[in-house]
């Protein structure tokens, strides 16, 4: 299959849906929305929501109720770099090329941004016209997976860890601890909502719990080489930065080459765990592959 064009169509139908359900910018607080906007729109490649999506087809099962869901993932995701942005986090100036939110619109205005799509995320999960079809049991595990991989055994635990380690001598179980929460989870909890959604039987489900874990750690040492081996140009924001902050990543303790060899083993692991979805799968398997090879 041509995984660029899956991912522009997909990506797309992302941006469309996102249109809809998104507050306008000409909305009061106009500036809340428009400092949403900004940087929901700012072209970010919405893998989360387009894992969800190839989730539920390797299922066989695209439901209405996937729209809302695999958005949710998008505006989880865009918050958190909105907060990671921040002086009192990574302090970056720029991201995918644009200046970031707080630069923008200021440090307030850039934390309510965040907060406000966090909560419209589970808002999007919660409306029983937008999931209809989706039983209230599974509307319920659905609230329940986002928030788990989101929140402080997720994303935001994981956050806490990397904040931690900072110019800390820690070893590689450490690291991976750190990323199988801050990066990891989120892509977890894409795969197994978009799973939920579609019907999936619970042997289906752990197949696919197998393979979200291999390609969230994958996609976490694909960032650590990016971030050494990437140009400004290439990152839409400065190259170099974990060495910068004193934070340990996968090159640290493989070199660059051991750790692209490693982002590949975790591919062929996450594929292994896929050999019972046949070709409906294919996005999935061609999904895991293009995480490692992306330039930004």
């Amino acid at each position: 299959m041509d995984i660029g064009h899956y991912l522009n169509q997909k990506r797309d139908e992302v941006d469309r849906f996102l249109e809809k359900v998104v507050p306008a910018a000409t909305m009061p607080p106009t500036i809340l929305h428009e400092s949403m906007r900004y940087s929901l729109f700012a072209g970010g490649k919405r893998v989360r929501p387009i894992l969800a999506m190839a989730a539920a087809e390797a299922v066989g099962h695209c439901p209405p109720a996937l729209w809302p869901v695999a958005c949710s993932l998008e505006l989880i995701h865009t918050y958190s770099l909105i907060h990671d942005d921040l002086p009192a986090m990574d302090n970056d100036d720029y991201r995918r090329g644009k200046l970031t939110n707080h630069k923008v619109y200021g440090n307030a205005m850039a934390i309510l941004a965040g907060d406000a799509l966090l909560t419209l995320a589970f808002e999007l999960c919660s409306q029983r016209e937008l999931l209809n079809g989706l039983e209230p049991a599974g509307q319920v595990r659905i609230v329940y997976e986002l928030a788990v991989g989101s929140g402080h055994v997720g994303m935001v635990g994981g956050q806490v860890f990397d904040i931690q380690a900072e110019n800390q001598d820690i070893d590689m179980a450490t690291l991976q601890r750190i990323h199988r929460h801050k990066t990891g989870m989120l892509i977890r909890a894409a795969v197994r909502m978009g799973a939920i959604v579609a019907g999936a039987t619970p042997a289906q489900l752990t197949a696919l719990t197998g393979y979200a874990e291999e390609v969230g750690l994958a996609f976490q040492v694909a960032d650590d080489v990016l971030n050494v081996t990437g140009t400004r140009e290439e990152l839409g924001k400065n190259a170099n930065t974990d060495a910068q902050r004193g934070k340990k990543t996968y090159p640290t303790f493989l070199g660059v080459d051991g750790a692209r060899t490693f982002a590949d083993e975790c591919v062929t692991r996450a594929i292994g765990h896929l050999t019972s979805f046949e070709t409906k799968a294919d996005p999935l398997r061609e999904l895991a592959t293009y995480i490692t090879a992306r330039k930004n």
